[in-house]
């Protein structure tokens, strides 16, 4: 097995790993290779896939993690629609999951394939499902948590401990910035980050899953008042984001935090393995910013699933890897490999900070708005990050942000 870091230029060499028509349901004789294609990179996929290997000496796993993750949609539909697609695939959420579907691209998963999707919570599957057929079409691999990441040890060495309050918060960056370290190594250059970060601030004072149930129903809009004051506390917060933070990037961001320029990241639960990986030296630490007027709360939301190519030659095969995607060995291995929380239910972190962010989730835990509302196109999310883009350079208010939003998810709800 190995696992191949492709460029979006790697396009070229695609058509190697073809499958071309699909088969029955009797396994291929002799050595099968199964592709399977993700975002990335996630080197620890060797390990964990090592293990199927093992207990199936007659399968090989080529995984393959493309460091555009940006532009993997298209990579993959463009492979999946033609013979240079994988077998099996990372698909995304919710509303990004349906082109492939209503494209016919994928195949439909049948409990009676892979029994273990009839344990996962409704909410968790649901992401996985046509819209339109409410079939199921991947095996859910992750539920992320979204918050901010601080470095232990520079809080300690400045007498600073997690906030409570929105006034200890600004009173801990404001200690930090007289210090010459940056509080929040955050940037708006990548504009995909902008709604995970607005909502890592702003779920709290906007009123969390009930002000997207209202929103949905057609009783509320995102011109809310609160939702527009949510998004805005971004504004307020840059005195003590990077210098010319719409020029930051994603990855600018990471270097500041890991190289120990910056005392915290606000990011997603993905950020713990890789700054695991990147720097060691750094203690980490999790905390759920509190609201303006009250306690914050933690938003979530299901990345992703393992789907099968409808064009796959090794079906077979690929249901029975698929069903083991779908059993509590692989979610445990996948918790404590990847250091992020298993979409398969029943899973218990070893990891202390795990332990610790599954407590908040459990008590303070949201829906991430963004991933209901990413319907349309362009999308309402892609409309909604460009945006908030503007806003941060002082081009359009908050509320202006919130209203184009809205004009966008008007198309399509």
């Amino acid at each position: 097995m190995r696992l191949a870091v492709l460029a979006a230029a790697a396009l070229i060499s695609i058509a190697a790993c073809a499958p071309s028509s699909p088969s029955a349901t009797t396994p291929t004789t002799g050595k099968v290779t199964l592709s399977i294609w993700g975002w990335g990179p996630e080197e620890n996929y060797d390990k964990m896939f090592a293990a199927y290997e093992k207990l199936n000496p007659g399968v090989d796993i080529d995984a393959r993690s493309f460091t555009t993750a940006t532009e993997y949609d298209t990579i993959l539909s463009t492979g999946l629609a033609g013979d240079s697609g994988p077998d099996l695939a990372w698909l995304r959420a919710g509303p990004q999951l349906q082109p492939l579907v209503e494209a016919g691209r994928l195949l439909p998963l049948e409990t009676a394939d892979i029994p273990g999707l009839n344990d996962f919570d409704e909410g968790v599957l649901r992401a996985a499902k046509g819209d339109k057929d409410g079939k199921v079409y991947g095996v859910p691999f992750a539920v992320q948590t979204l918050q901010v990441v601080y470095n232990k040890k520079i809080f300690a060495d400045n007498g600073i401990v997690p906030p409570q309050t929105w006034d200890e918060m600004i009173a801990v960056a404001e200690k930090l910035k007289a210090k010459k370290i940056i509080p929040f190594a955050f940037g708006g250059k990548d504009d995909w980050m902008l709604p995970i970060v607005a909502s890592i601030f702003g779920t709290g004072h906007w009123g969390g899953d009930d002000f997207l149930k209202a929103v949905k129903a057609k009783e509320k809009k995102f011109a809310d008042p609160l939702f527009v004051e949510g998004i805005d506390l971004l504004n307020k917060l840059k005195p003590y984001f990077p210098d010319d933070v719409a020029g930051v990037s994603y990855t600018d961001a990471q270097i500041l935090f890991s190289s120990g320029k910056a005392a915290m990241f606000p990011g997603g639960l993905w950020e713990l393995n890789f700054f695991g990986e990147q720097a060691k030296n750094v203690e980490l630490g999790v905390f759920t910013p509190p609201a303006p007027k009250g306690p914050g709360l933690m938003p979530g939301f299901t990345d992703g699933s393992y789907g099968i190519n409808a064009k796959t030659k090794h079906k077979a095969e690929a249901l029975k890897f698929a069903s083991w995607l779908a059993s509590k060995d692989y979610g445990q291995l996948y918790t404590d490999t990847v250091r992020t929380f298993s979409a398969v239910p029943g899973i218990t972190p070893k990891d202390a900070l795990l332990k610790e962010v599954a407590a908040t989730f459990d008590t303070k835990g949201a829906t991430y708005f963004m991933n209901d509302f990413a319907y349309g196109n362009p999308s309402s999310a892609a409309v909604f990050s460009k945006a908030l883009q503007e806003m941060l350079l002082g081009r359009i208010t908050a509320r202006q942000a919130a209203e184009k939003l809205d004009q966008s998810v008007s198309t399509w709800l």
